[in-house]
């Protein structure tokens, strides 16, 4: 590997080092939060800042109090790859109710630590290796899952022993509805509500390494589309007034409406949760009376097609009773947001979440001007009039707790985080990680009359007049932004230019933030619409900028965007000369339901759909040079999906190559991805001579 390779992937492709994992705590006394020891230290250790000082104080440090670190529980590793997390050491951390004390897992061993005092952290007996941990309102005890088992310590088991999974998300839940967690204490420290999931339904994935044929396959339950769900229940747990464990089961229509996507408590004591029915077609924001289990509906939220769960925040209660939703301005323009069924927001704003209550009006994030963009706003619950927080170019985000925000702005300047208070101090969380190496300014257009959002990146010693080979790099799939004002997007891409490619990249209809109606193109079709767009904007790009030499066109992607490489080299190769596709799902009849489902339907139903979207039948054709990569560890894309297009290649005569990685998972963890860049690079240099 070269020197930009080495570095990106000895920092974690610059995360290492940089502050993440935010909480405020003591009513924005106290921001909480992960932070390892600079740009090549993977363990992160636990911080609190005092906002009314500044001072930070590190009160856990993983190599303190495991100096030889073991295994992670298998629930924690699957955990940690729902999320997506690569660092190592304290992966994740709760507050109690008042934000004074925090617990967390260190390797299955659990640990508590306040912020005052003198800082030192405590082992916190548990049943075994235990996994997200939860203290209560005062800190007092700690709710924590061992072995599909939920416990409180101190205290012993209080989940029953049935076979199920308690206080752990299901999968469909973990990876497709952002909710990672199955337990919540109630406001008053006393009473559990917490998930159990039954996946005895589900069929089984196994993964054997080949690597080490001694050791035993895993496996682990799969909703595949089209097949049974996990049934999800979430239960009251309490003591009686005798001192014995009371359960009381929440009543919902479950059958109807199987996806629990949030859930929680009130600060009065009342269960919030949020069910969908399979198709995500209708959401309902539900109160339960925890010592009963009835359950009132509070809004309803419907789509002809998908409700897009991509707005934080929604629904929810205001302080004065009001329900606050999503909702879509007229023709999917815009994504809005509604009080009591009122729009609030019109056309000239994009919402993309809802991020609390300051100075009474709803702190949000969104789009005012191009999609790469994103501000922070004050919204008036009443009037909708739009207050600016930071609206500067760049990518805006915030929490915010009792007054104080903390804003993270991101530009081609970098990454700046600032802690502001109620009273106008500021304060910045010390950031360790590795400076981004260059300054990357992408050229951002919007091309066709679609107004298809575009990245161009040049070699950064570019001569106007000298023709580049291209190579296009993009996901392409719902629910994920591409073409962002970020500069962290784009350091790997500048490095591609800098060997000599012309870098697009393209946000195809079905991709989110331009609006409703264009992220909903994709409904009932991946294939159709994401190749017509990225084929169409790469002509209108190659028309504005002469440089582009369309007779030499790679493509490469991962996951999604692997479907996307691959798919391009067998459908379009009068465009695309080679591919690079990485854990790409070829066929989406054996993706997750709760993700293919959405936009798809069910396979039972639409089997023309399923089948137009597979690549499998299209393996004889394949004309291009293609490269396939899986890691045999993937349990998101399963390495049989690329198996499969690999066979059905060879059993049509189609020479291809086929990279399979044993022990990698679907993040390409270790640097894995920066050495495969190496090889992909070695490839496209070949094969668009």
């Amino acid at each position: 590997m070269d020197d930009f390779l080495r570095l990106s992937a000895s920092t974690a492709r610059f995360s290492y080092g940089a502050p993440r994992a935010f909480s405020f705590g003591d009513d924005g006394r106290l921001l909480w939060f992960l932070r390892s020891t600079g740009p090549t230290d993977a363990f992160d250790s636990l911080w609190v800042l005092d906002t009314t000082t500044g001072a930070e104080t590190r009160l856990a440090d993983p190599r303190e109090l495991c100096p030889e670190p073991g295994a992670l529980p298998d629930a924690e590793r699957r955990l940690r790859e729902r999320t997506r997390l690569v660092a190592a050491g304290i992966g994740s951390y709760a507050l109690s109710g008042d934000g004074l004390r925090a617990v967390f897992a260190l390797y299955g061993r659990l640990y508590g630590v306040t912020a005052a005092g003198d800082g030192k952290p405590e082992e916190i007996p548990a049943a075994g290796p235990a996994v997200d941990p939860r203290p209560n309102a005062d800190g007092s005890r700690t709710a924590y899952v061992c072995d599909d088992a939920l416990y409180i310590a101190p205290g012993g088991r209080v989940s029953p022993g049935d076979g199920a999974r308690w206080g752990l998300a299901e999968f469909a839940a973990a990876e497709e509805f952002g909710r990672s967690r199955g337990h919540w204490w109630s406001p008053d420290g006393v009473t559990l509500l917490a998930a159990r999931v039954d996946e005895s339904a589900l069929q089984r994935r196994y993964f054997a390494d080949p690597a080490h044929p001694e050791l035993p396959a895993e496996d682990f339950a799969y909703p595949e589309a089209g097949g049974p769900n996990a049934d999800v229940q979430l239960w009251v747990l309490r003591e009686d007034e005798a001192g014995g464990p009371a359960r009381i089961r929440l009543d919902w229509d479950a059958e109807t409406y199987p996806y629990v996507s949030d859930a929680g408590w009130e600060s009065a004591g009342e269960i919030l949760l949020t069910v969908q029915d399979r198709l995500q077609q209708n959401v309902l924001l539900l109160s339960a009376d925890p010592a009963t289990g009835r359950t009132t509906e509070l809004s309803r939220t419907t789509h002809p097609h998908w409700v897009d769960p991509d707005l934080p925040g929604t629904p929810a209660r205001l302080a004065d009773g009001r329900m606050l939703t999503a909702a879509d301005t007229g023709g999917g323009a815009a994504r809005a947001l509604a009080v009591d069924g009122r729009l609030l927001t019109g056309d000239d704003i994009q919402v993309r979440g809802v991020a609390g209550v300051h100075q009474d009006r709803l702190l949000i994030v969104a789009g005012l001007r191009d999609p790469a963009e994103q501000q922070v706003l004050l919204l008036d619950p009443t009037t909708g009039e739009l207050t600016p927080v930071a609206d500067g170019p760049g990518v805006h985000t915030v929490s915010a707790s009792a007054g104080t925000l903390l804003l993270t702005s991101a530009d081609a300047d970098g990454v700046r985080r600032t802690v502001r208070t109620p009273d106008g101090r500021e304060f910045t969380p010390a950031d360790l990680s590795q400076p981004l190496p260059y300054r990357t300014e992408p050229l951002l257009e919007r091309v066709t009359e679609r107004g298809i959002p575009t990245a161009l990146v040049l070699p950064r010693d570019h001569v106007p007049g000298r023709k580049l080979p291209v190579l296009m790099d993009s996901y392409g799939g719902p629910g994920m932004q591409d073409v962002t004002a970020d500069p962290r997007r784009w350091q790997l891409r500048q490095w591609w230019a800098d060997q000599g490619f012309a870098v697009v990249t393209v946000d195809n209809r079905g991709t989110p933030y331009v609006s409703p109606s264009y992220t909903h193109a994709m409904y009932r079709g991946f294939s159709e619409v994401t190749l017509d767009d990225q084929v169409a904007a790469l002509h209108a790009l190659a028309a504005r900028h002469g440089d582009l030499d369309l007779g030499r066109v790679g493509v490469r992607g991962w996951s999604y965007g692997g479907y996307l490489a691959a798919m391009a080299v067998l459908r379009r190769p009068d465009v695309f000369h080679a591919a690079a596709a990485g854990a790409a799902p070829t066929d989406f009849r054996h993706y997750d339901t709760a993700y293919t489902e959405r936009y798809l339907g069910l396979p039972q139903e639409h089997p023309d759909v399923y089948e137009r979207d597979s690549l499998i039948p299209d393996a004889p054709g394949l004309s291009r040079p293609l490269l396939l990569i899986t890691g045999l560890a993937d349990d998101n894309v399963h390495p049989s999906h690329t198996l499969r297009l690999s066979q059905a290649l060879t059993d049509a005569g189609r020479p291809h190559q086929l990279l399979a990685l044993p022990g990698v998972t679907h993040m390409t963890p270790g640097g894995t991805r920066e050495k495969l860049m190496a090889l992909e690079l070695e490839f496209f240099r070949r094969e668009l001579a």
